[in-house]
């Protein structure tokens, strides 16, 4: 069973590292955000679509990333995502103007939409039951680490120059630093193996049956294989017409609710703009770099915390931990730029902010949905809730600025009022785990069409 244990986490692991690429990707531009703008002399619009432009490409690789998992498979989709990645590592780099580098930047979104909706799906595939939780989680790790890692990229690499390199030079090779972890992750994926529930979706089941004899126990692969077979004979080719049953209409609406509050938290509107909301705290540059970069570590930490405990204390109770957490945070961080008490409290705060959405809603809403919907319309479901997901994530990440900017919400909420909002929408976040979601610790994916009845 080591062995077994073993090769199910190295697959899980080099799945994962799509989400790396994802964190590493979202998060690049925090740090170069401020040289672009100068350099491209941007206006908040334009500032916005920097950032957001990658999320179009994100919308449009989760569009289409049902149709690309279903008829190529997961490995060689995964494959595709890992040459868009490199793709993007390059553009971003070396643009001559504005357009070509949001050309590019939705290049690489699309790699990530496309990463984000078939890397869990496949791990999920791959899991055993009891392990399903913990390994999904990576998928969560793996954008994080990406996170973490390129936030510490971006401070060392604005340590390399004066302010003029930076300006000129040093956003470039912030960009550019893509490339080793889109080359790696290329690499493993052609180690490992083809999802066996696709496999056997696909009629090849001899190498399916090689593929379960590898993960698990002879005894164990024979059950696994009669129960994926057993749920693709009750499968059919259209799904979307199982959308209008009311048991799947109720697993969809739950996938697409954790998808929007996952990213109404203001969760990426921190991560986005952490270094430009510590400058206009009164951080240096290079000081506010370092202080998203605790940020990140906070969110490493956390998250880690997530993957020991979501198979022992379950789903929803580290949901409630979390939005109670976020709750708090956002509306002390309000407080204290209302009443203009901001000094050393902020970072407090937006750490404990960080914590609780690392512990709860970024790795939990991942494993939930890749559990969560029945074999009948799993992939279907799953392509739509992260397709709603990237629509939330434009939104937000596009009016951050224009909120910040605004000068009525400024002259009203002295700055509080993003924080303020995001505060009660962690609140009904509360009420909707409480309400809305089911227990899937130690469900079978099979098993998942009884939760909704």
């Amino acid at each position: 069973m080591d062995k077994n244990k073993n090769y199910i986490l190295f697959i899980a692991l080099s799945a994962a590292l799509g989400g790396l690429l994802f964190g590493y990707d979202t998060a690049v531009i925090s740090g170069a955000i401020g040289n672009l703008t100068e350099y491209f002399q941007l206006n908040p619009v334009e500032i916005g679509w920097a950032i957001s432009s990658a999320l179009v490409g994100c919308l449009i690789g989760a569009f289409f990333s049902d149709y690309l998992s279903n008829r190529l498979g997961r490995k060689t989709t995964m494959i595709i995502t890992a040459i868009l990645f490199i793709l993007n590592s390059i553009g971003t780099a070396l643009p001559n103007s504005f357009t070509m580098f949001v050309i590019f930047r939705i290049v690489g979104g699309i790699g990530v939409g496309i990463a984000s909706m078939v890397v869990p799906m496949y791990i999920a595939e791959i899991a055993p039951p009891k392990r399903r939780g913990a390994l999904v989680g990576n998928y969560q790790l793996a954008i994080v680490i990406g996170i973490v890692v390129v936030y510490f990229v971006n401070y060392f690499i604005a340590l390399q120059g004066d302010a003029q390199w930076n300006l000129t030079i040093g956003w470039r090779w912030m960009f550019g630093s893509e490339i080793i972890p889109s080359v790696l992750y290329l690499v493993f994926i052609f180690l490992i193996p083809e999802s066996p529930r696709w496999l056997l979706q696909k009629g090849k089941s001899t190498e399916a049956i090689a593929v379960l004899q590898k993960i698990n126990t002879d005894e164990d692969a024979v059950q696994v294989q009669t129960e994926i077979e057993n749920s693709l004979n009750q499968e059919d080719k259209n799904q979307w017409k199982y959308l209008a049953n009311p048991l799947f209409k109720k697993a969809l609406f739950v996938g697409v609710g954790l998808s929007i509050l996952q990213q109404l938290t203001g969760i990426n509107a921190i991560l986005y703009y952490a270094p430009e909301i510590f400058k206009s705290l009164g951080s240096a540059a290079d000081t506010s770099l370092l202080e998203t970069s605790i940020l990140g570590v906070v969110n490493l930490i956390f998250t880690l915390l997530a993957i020991k405990w979501v198979d022992k204390m379950g789903r929803k109770p580290l949901l409630y931990i979390g939005s109670i957490g976020m709750t708090i945070a956002l509306a002390a961080v309000g407080s204290f730029l209302y009443y203009d008490a901001v000094g050393n409290w902020v970072l407090p705060f937006l750490l404990l902010f960080m914590a609780s959405f690392s512990i709860s809603w970024g790795p939990i809403v991942w494993v939930l949905l890749s559990e969560i919907f029945p074999n009948k319309i799993r992939s279907l479901a799953l392509a739509i809730s992260v397709f709603i997901q990237w629509v939330a994530n434009f939104v937000v990440t596009q009016f951050f600025p224009t909120l910040v900017e605004n000068q009525w919400l400024n002259d009203t909420f002295n700055g509080a009022f993003p924080f303020y909002l995001f505060s009660v929408i962690c609140l009904f976040s509360l009420f909707f785990v409480w309400k809305k979601i089911p227990e899937t610790k130690n469900k079978t994916l099979e098993q998942m069409e009884t939760l909704w009845k």
